[in-house]
C-alpha cells in the first residue's frame, strides 16, 4: 500500500439477513483514501454510505473483503485491538453529538483522553487545549444543555481530536444544525484537517460539504457510482452539475 494511502477498502461487501431475506448493503466496495484529504461519502438514505462509514471506523465487520489502515488489517484484529485503533487512530463525530448531559464540555472531552490512558489531570489539561482550538475556551464549564447546537458539535469535534488521531470520521455532522451553523462546522473540520494534518471522512447527504471536500465519493445501491476530485465538480449557487439543489 502506498505511503500516501492511509486507508484502503478492498472488495468490501456487507450482507444482512432479515428473516429469509438477504439485504446487500455493500456490493464489493474498493476505495483508497489518501492521507490528509477531506473525503465526503455521499448518497441518499439506504445507499450504503453509513455502512461503509462503519466499516472504515471498525464499528462493523464486512461479510467479505478487508479494510486496512496503516498496515493494520481489521479482519485480523481482536475486539481489544480494534478498540485500541478506535481510541488512538480514529476520532468520531456524530450527528446527535453524543455528549454526556451531566458532564461539562471540559469533562466530555477529557473522558476520551482518560480512556487513552492519561490521568484525569493530564486529560483535563489536554481537553482544555482542544476546546481552545475549536473556539470554546470560554465555555469549558458549561453543560451541554447550556450550549447551542453548533457549540455542542464543537465540543464533539474537540473530543474527536483530543487524542490526536490520524483520521476523523464524521457521520452527518451538520444534520442537526441550521444552514449557517452547518457551514461553520464544515469550515472548522477543514481547518482541523489543515492545522493537524488529519484525514477527514464524512458520511453525508449535505451538498454544502462539496465545497470543502478534496474528494467526493458517491454511493448508490451499495456500490460506488462515482469518485471525483474537487476541481472536477461544478458547483453553482443553488445547483450542482446543473441540477437544482433540494
Amino acid at each position: 500500500m502506498s505511503a500516501d494511502v492511509i486507508i484502503r477498502v478492498e472488495g468490501v461487501t456487507k450482507v444482512y439477513t432479515m428473516g429469509e431475506e438477504k439485504v446487500h448493503a455493500l456490493r464489493g466496495i474498493t476505495l483508497d483514501i489518501v492521507r490528509g484529504t477531506y473525503v465526503s461519502i455521499m448518497g441518499p438514505s439506504g445507499s450504503g454510505k453509513s455502512t461503509l462509514f462503519n466499516m472504515i471506523g471498525g464499528l462493523d465487520r464486512p461479510s467479505d473483503g478487508e479494510v486496512i489502515m496503516e498496515g493494520f488489517r481489521f479482519g485480523e484484529l481482536s475486539s481489544g485491538q480494534m478498540a485500541w485503533i478506535r481510541c488512538h487512530k480514529v476520532g468520531f463525530i456524530f450527528q446527535s453529538f453524543n455528549l454526556i448531559p451531566s458532564m461539562t464540555a471540559l469533562d466530555n472531552v477529557a473522558i476520551a483522553r482518560i480512556f487513552s490512558g492519561l490521568t484525569p489531570a493530564q486529560a483535563r489539561r489536554d481537553a482544555a487545549g482542544s476546546l481552545e482550538q475549536v473556539g470554546l475556551g470560554n465555555r469549558m464549564d458549561h453543560l451541554p444543555s447550556e450550549l447551542s447546537g453548533g457549540q455542542q458539535q464543537r465540543v464533539a469535534i474537540a473530543r474527536a481530536i483530543v487524542n490526536r488521531p490520524e483520521v476523523i470520521l464524521a457521520d452527518e455532522p451538520t444534520g442537526n444544525l441550521d444552514l449557517r451553523t452547518g457551514e461553520d462546522i464544515i469550515n472548522l473540520l477543514g481547518k482541523m484537517k489543515m492545522d493537524l494534518n488529519i484525514t477527514v471522512i464524512s458520511a453525508t447527504h449535505d451538498k454544502k460539504m462539496l465545497s470543502a471536500s478534496d474528494v467526493v465519493v458517491w454511493i448508490s445501491d451499495g456500490a460506488i457510482s462515482r469518485v471525483a476530485q474537487r476541481d472536477e465538480i461544478k458547483i453553482d449557487i443553488g445547483t450542482i452539475d446543473g441540477k437544482t439543489l433540494a
